[in-house]
């Protein structure tokens, strides 16, 4: 856990701040403190298979390999199996970036780490396939347990400084799905999470925003995470398990986590597809 803190928060694009400032910070602060509070919130979700996301992934590739018909590997940005390793395994690549929004500290850091030349899609976050699975998926979750009064459409935060277009696209892959799923105003909002240190972050906060509901006389509410194509420590752990005790603490009585894309591995490689990539 240490050793994947440690690369993932030395990037520059992660943490933009001079390595003359953070670089002590993060190994004789951050790194002691978070690594075993990390390593506890993993073991909460940890699965006979493995980490959800490797878990995920891989039947992602599986499925993508089998409807393109043509060799697929995955790989994670930090730890292991590696980019360069996964990029060894395949002739005349397209990456594939798993974040349908752009940041600079996700799909930027990813084309960053690409031998010059690499094809590579930048975001799919408006794509009619991707739009469509998210609507479908959460279809599935209503036939299956009912609909609540709200869907609240969780993306991943940023700080505000480093958000560029990264908002634009995350309000326009919400705005897009609340109209597949025939949303009115005001049983659907746009929440951001995970927020870390003392910049200001995009807001609203996705745990905020559950606590005022739930103190507003909301009951019951749906949450989805369009940003995240499989689940991972930020869906299962941070909103599936904190977010939820203080829904209901606050006076909520029931908060449905929809899962991302678990039914079907052949339905998430269809609706990422293969958009235009460039070099």
């Amino acid at each position: 856990m240490q050793a994947y803190l440690a690369e993932f928060l030395s990037d520059p694009r992660v943490v933009p701040l001079p390595a003359w400032l953070w670089r002590p910070l993060l190994h004789g602060v951050v790194l002691p403190l978070r690594s075993p509070q990390s390593a506890e919130k993993y073991a909460q979700i940890w699965t006979p298979e493995g980490s959800p996301l490797a878990v995920h992934t891989a039947r992602m590739a599986r499925a993508l390999a089998e409807r393109a018909r043509a060799p697929v590997a995955y790989a994670m940005r930090y730890g292991k199996p590696s980019i360069a390793a996964a990029l060894a395994r395949v002739e005349d690549p397209v990456v594939v970036p798993l974040y349908p929004q752009f940041a600079e500290s996700t799909t930027g850091s990813v084309l960053a780490a690409l031998p010059a030349g690499t094809r590579a899609v930048r975001g799919f976050h408006d794509q009619p396939a991707y739009i469509g699975a998210l609507a479908a998926n959460v279809r599935r979750h209503w036939a299956k347990h009912g609909r609540s009064p709200m869907l609240v459409m969780s993306f991943h935060g940023l700080p505000k400084r480093n958000a560029g277009d990264y908002e634009r696209q995350c309000r326009a892959s919400g705005e897009l799905m609340a109209e597949a799923l025939a949303l009115r105003d005001g049983e659907w909002r746009v929440t951001f999470q995970s927020r870390f240190g003392y910049a200001r972050w995009l807001e609203p906060a996705t745990e905020r925003t559950l606590i005022e509901l739930a103190r507003a006389g909301v009951r019951r509410v749906d949450v989805v995470c369009p940003g995240f194509v499989a689940d991972c420590l930020e869906t299962l752990e941070e909103l599936g398990i904190r977010a939820r005790e203080k829904f209901l603490a606050a006076g909520g009585r029931d908060l449905q986590l929809i899962e991302c894309w678990k039914r079907s591995a052949s339905a998430r490689a269809a609706a990422i597809g293969w958009p235009a990539a460039r070099r």
